[in-house]
């Protein structure tokens, strides 16, 4: 399959669970991974309506940002992003999907500042806490949320998560369900510079059982591009 059949396929997919789950296939969003994938490629899946390209690495976000200039295209940096990182990025992005330390927070603040923006971020969750994945666990994240009011130029837009791999979808629906109850909770608690608009999760292997559970942006390379040139690309 070529990736306009590849976009078809995942966008009914997409639309089926969203309908399972009583919501709106138009309310969610999702994001072509286009990490390891050439340029070529990528303009080819915004060509097919998919706007939204993330990538996990600054310099490659950087190139495909420059070749692909003269397309509507939104980035989302998905990956873990170093501090001196940020500066390369901090206007070219739509979220950042990955903060989960404070640190990295006031860098963030500091640059969108310098340059007169709110950058929209994600706080990153590691609800399976996997020792080989970032994310903050469930217990610290209430305060970690809290604490990000202090940062002027930065909305917390929302929670993402990567879900350990199974083979079986079903046996990690617990941890989508579980970043629904904390998305949720988030919500009612009111923080200031904090909207809780995006639930990030779900990707090839399980985007469907995300989106049942939640989910209203979902993160998908293989479905769409074919397999990577690294396995950690998945």
């Amino acid at each position: 399959m070529n990736i306009k059949e590849n976009i078809d396929s995942v966008l009914e997919k997409v639309s089926a669970a969203a309908l399972r789950s009583g919501r709106n296939p138009e309310d969610i969003t999702v994001i072509a991974v286009s990490k390891t994938v050439d340029a070529d490629r990528a303009r080819e899946a915004v060509e097919c309506g998919l706007i939204n390209l993330g990538e996990n690495r600054v310099q490659e976000l950087i190139s495909k940002y420059e070749q692909l200039s003269d397309m509507d295209v939104k980035w989302h940096l998905i990956g873990h992003l170093q501090k001196n990182k940020v500066k390369y990025i901090i206007d070219k992005v739509e979220i950042i999907h990955s903060v989960e330390d404070l640190e990295l927070a006031n860098e963030i603040n500091k640059r969108a500042l310098q340059h007169n923006i709110t950058a929209n971020v994600l706080i990153e969750l590691n609800i399976g806490e996997e020792e080989s994945k970032f994310g903050i666990n469930e217990e610290s994240v209430y305060e970690f949320v809290s604490s990000m009011e202090q940062f002027e130029n930065i909305k917390v837009s929302g929670l993402m998560t990567v879900a350990p791999y199974s083979e079986n979808p079903e046996d990690i629906r617990w941890v989508f369900r579980k970043m629904k109850e904390i998305f949720d909770k988030i919500s009612g608690m009111k923080l200031k510079n904090t909207e809780m608009k995006f639930l990030s999760m779900g990707m090839t292997n399980d985007y469907e059982i995300a989106i049942e559970e939640g989910a209203n942006i979902v993160r998908i390379g293989t479905a769409i591009f074919g397999e990577r040139k690294y396995k950690e690309a998945k």
